[in-house]
């Protein structure tokens, strides 16, 4: 079985791998490679294309607002439910973590580290001392973040949101022509290629290093619902600005598959004020994908997005204007003409044509020498990415590009392995809309650095050449690069995260690099030595041995996790112990795996790497758990979260070739021991936890098994898929994105999919084949994703059942969360509208209170309740989350809980007891 083969090659890997991981010495502890990685040799990796494109990642989720009519008020869909009352008087506490652990069994190099969420932007105060450098941070979901000491072991971080109304963040910048460096702009909405980069509000700035922020009031119909992936300001005139913006989304939840880009949203590309951002004006852009209401994810990805920004005065006149350079997914660099308009001087291999922009990104950096102005540049088009360099920009665009052939440029990479251009050769695989960087520090026109993904074929292999060249660095001019993956520490070196998105260098010190990544930010301490003795080690030879060799010649001294106190986690959603819901949690993380809590802020830690995704605990025997990869990919545990403890049990699933979300749902049974359920094309079932525990931890263990056998026993339930015709032929399609039932012996399974049906079985606890489903949607409901049911404890057939999506794209059938109640003698059910209040805008998660008869509603900036009997939605409670998109709710009734799993500000909590009756 090609699952258990690449299980088994992954684990009996380990013992290369580690020597290759060390760069001068060995690791103590086993490596957990199969976790981190099993899903990336399959090709089914978290990153940009797999989220764009993959059937299994999108699911109909837009914004805030209706129409370009309503875009001033942008987010006050959340704002309102707040000035109508709260649900709660109380507050929101933060769970954690607010520092994230990551044993050494769970990292790439077998060394403890610290991880936060993913960074999508960095900048460095141009006025940095060494004693007072101020350093911001943008997160892909957690918001501005702000340390003044980078350079320090520990930084203090501290949260820079200030009154910032998103949490979604794509760029940052100073204001260059601010003496005091206190003026800071932050572009919101994240722009790189994923369904979880989340839309914007506009672009904010602050003149007191990020206390307050104020919204420039023309970016709002320039970029709201978009993200803001660039930001240039003319360093002779402040009240000249650039911005540039691309494709977000949002209403995504904790099974992938419901975003949409919101209704009205502005075209992307770049944008122009003049008068300090009171307006802006679109000036340039090219032909974009439009927004297909009748797909699954809208079919608009990438193209035309400007992903880039900088302002170049090389080699001008005084008297000339400052030119603009940026990029656009798909089609290349751009530059200001100095009589105006803008012209293109690099052709992307994507050509510009929607096939190729699932991946097609270009990334550049300027690097003045003297008065010329050099340029290099990585392109991802049709096929893997390669690496270029002019050095002289400031000719005719004409020699630059003749519209086909970019005439005035060096390619550098080369496919030949053994050749110096190899190493640049590429850098992102097939994710570059997703993770891809190019940066030249100030005053060196010979570095550059480049990060994409790790290279997983060069790591996990009884003969690695390289230590996964997930960031490279050139100090001749890119002609060739060597790995800056791991550092030189002992016992077992400290590694950098896979997926790169920004980097910027200390001032004063260009060989200090900060590094944002999927894992949070990462310094190199400035130094560089020669690893490259380890290759003769290794088993290479040939091309493989002149590559490691130049890889290895000059890797980080140390890299230094910065990550302590950065609570920005992305949480999919949390489980919980039914018999002790407050301090026992496990919860699936974007690209940072399945956290466990014990109790405290600080107990959290990462007990199984690679991508998180859904989880649950046996609710008779809580030792006994399950996490989630990503698609039909699970692990078992009988010994509670043990980083050792897991177990390989998902075989059947993938030989059943069923589509899956990129996050399948998983449900524990509420009441039997041993019983779960996942979703694919159709529900499966194991009832003994995937397998015995003897055989499971003998022959499936993450660490130790020999894969020589069928790892789990899932089947599936009923005959035909849920998607299919075999249930009539409208809303057909995709897989199940929701599973629920009640806590109470046999009561109905309620299912969904990702286009609005619905289903109810009463059988099943019984024989598989014979299970059967009765489908209960009507005609009346949208065809629009279903991000939750929340099932009634006290009558099994009573629901509420939340929609993600915008009633704009589905006029005819509005709503986002409805009460359903089913007949048991006729079979079929009662839908009610319960959205009034909740103005057009996704729901991504619903919970009930049994006990006071409330109902919870997640949306993309926080938690609405609506209490029993009452015609309007509030906010969830006085004490507000952060403005931050919230994946999925958890309730425990008994013990008074409301859980919050948000998608980049970790995990928050709710005492519901002041409301009991």
């Amino acid at each position: 079985m090609k699952s258990r083969s690449l299980n088994h090659l992954v684990c009996a890997a380990a013992a290369a791998v580690i020597a290759l991981n060390m760069a001068v010495s060995v690791a103590a502890e086993p490596i957990n490679f199969k976790q981190t990685h099993f899903f990336k040799l399959f090709g089914r990796e978290d990153d940009g294309a797999d989220r764009a494109g993959y059937e299994a990642d999108n699911r109909a989720y837009p914004s805030l607002y209706v129409a370009p009519s309503v875009r001033a008020k942008a987010a006050d869909d959340a704002d309102w439910l707040e000035k109508r009352g709260h649900g709660h008087a109380g507050a929101w506490a933060l769970v954690g973590p607010t520092t994230g652990i990551v044993p050494g069994e769970v990292t790439y190099t077998g060394r403890a580290t610290t991880v936060s969420g993913r960074v999508t932007s960095l900048a460095i105060s141009p006025r940095c001392r060494p004693d007072n450098c101020p350093l911001f941070l943008g997160a892909a979901g957690g918001g501005v973040w702000f340390t003044r000491d980078p350079l320090s072991r520990t930084p203090d971080w501290s949260s820079a949101k200030g009154n910032l109304p998103t949490n979604a963040i794509g760029s940052l910048a100073f204001d260059p022509t601010d003496d005091d460096g206190r003026t800071l702009y932050v572009g919101t909405g994240e722009a790189n290629g994923s369904s979880d980069s989340e839309a914007g509000l506009g672009l904010f700035r602050s003149d007191d290093f990020g206390k307050e922020w104020k919204l420039m009031p023309g970016s709002a119909a320039a970029a709201v619902g978009r993200a803001i992936a660039a930001i240039g300001i003319d360093p002779r005139n402040p009240r000249h600005i650039f911005i540039g913006t691309a494709v977000a989304r949002h209403g995504s939840s904790s099974v992938n598959g419901g975003r949409f880009t919101p209704p009205g949203a502005p075209k992307v590309g770049l944008y122009e004020s003049t008068d300090g951002g009171k307006t802006f004006a679109l000036v340039f852009s090219v032909a974009t994908d439009t927004v297909d209401p009748s797909s699954p994810n809208g079919s608009d990805f990438f193209r035309g997005g400007v992903s880039k920004i900088e302002m170049s005065r090389t080699g001008l006149a005084a008297s000339e204007p400052t030119r603009i350079y940026f990029s656009v997914f798909g089609y290349g660099l751009y530059r200001s003409k100095p009589a105006g308009g803008y012209e293109q001087v690099f052709a992307s291999a994507g050509g510009g044509t929607a096939a190729n922009s699932l991946s097609a990104r270009t990334e550049f950096a300027l690097a003045p020498i003297g008065n010329k102005l050099r340029i290099y540049l990585g392109d991802a088009g049709a096929a893997e990415a390669d690496f270029y360099r002019t050095d002289d920009a400031n000719v005719p665009a004409i020699r630059l590009v003749n519209g086909v052939t970019n005439l005035g440029w060096t390619k550098l990479s080369s496919a030949t392995p053994g050749t110096p251009g190899f190493s640049s050769d590429n850098v992102c695989g097939g994710q570059c809309s997703y993770d891809m960087v190019v940066a030249s520090p100030a005053g060196q026109p010979d570095t550059v650095w480049i990060g994409g993904q790790m290279q997983y074929d060069e790591i996990f292999t009884s003969t690695p050449p390289s230590n996964g060249r997930t960031v490279q660095r050139s100090i001749n001019a890119g002609v060739q690069f060597t790995d800056m993956t791991n550092d030189t520490q002992a016992p077992a070196p400290i590694g950098m995260h896979p997926d790169q998105h920004a980097v910027v260098f200390f001032p004063g010190n260009p060989n200090i690099a900060i590094l944002g990544s999927d894992g949070g930010v990462v310094r190199t301490n400035g130094a560089y030595a020669d690893a490259s003795g380890s290759c003769s080690g290794r088993g290479i030879s040939g091309a493989d041995l002149v590559d490691c060799t130049l890889w290895l010649k000059a890797i980080p001294v140390e890299i230094v996790s910065m990550n302590a106190g950065l609570s920005t986690l992305q949480f999919q959603s949390v489980s919980l112990n039914p018999l002790d819901p407050r301090k026992d949690l496990i919860g699936g993380t974007q690209d940072n795996g399945t956290w466990a809590y014990s109790g405290t802020r600080n107990s959290w830690f990462e007990s199984v790497g690679g991508d998180g995704g859904e989880s649950g605990i046996n609710a008779v025997k809580p030792s006994v758990r399950m996490h989630s990869y990503t698609g039909p990919a699970l692990d078992v545990n009988f010994r509670g979260t043990d980083t050792l403890g897991w177990n390989f049990v998902s075989d059947p699933l993938f030989s059943s070739g069923e589509a899956a979300s990129f996050y399948a749902p998983v449900l524990a049974d509420p009441v039997l021991d041993g019983s779960w359920f996942i979703g694919l094309q159709r529900v499966w079932r194991t009832q003994d936890n995937g397998g015995s525990q003897a055989y499971l931890e003998t022959h499936c263990n993450e660490f130790f098994g020999d894969f020589t056998v069928q790892c789990g026993d899932w089947v599936p339930l009923g005959g035909p898929t849920l998607t299919g015709s075999a249930y009539g032929t409208s809303k057909g399609g995709s897989y199940v994105v929701a599973i629920s039932r009640a806590p109470s012996r046999g009561s109905p399974l309620w299912v969904a999919t990702r286009r609005g049906r619905l289903f109810v079985s009463m059988n099943a606890d019984g024989p598989a084949a014979a299970t059967t489903f009765k489908r209960i949607d009507t005609a009346g409901q949208p065809i629009r994703f279903i991000s939750g049911i929340a099932v009634d404890p006290l009558n099994p057939l009573h629901a509420f059942v939340s929609f993600s999506g915008y009633d704009a794209y589905t006029p005819s059938t509005p709503g986002h969360v409805f009460e359903v109640l089913v007949n048991p003698v006729s079979g079929t059910a009662t839908w009610t509208d319960r959205s009034a209040g909740l103005g057009d805008q996704p729901i991504t998660g619903i919970a009930f209170d049994e006990r006071t008869g409330r109902l919870y509603a997640a949306t993309d900036f926080g938690v609405a309740v609506l209490p029993r009997n009452a015609s309007s939605w509030l906010a969830g409670a006085a004490g507000r989350l952060p403005a931050v998109a919230v994946y999925g709710l958890t309730i425990d009734s008994g013990s008074r809980t409301l859980y919050a799993a948000t998608h980049g500000r970790g995990v928050w909590r709710l005492d519901l007891s002041d409301v009991d009756r």
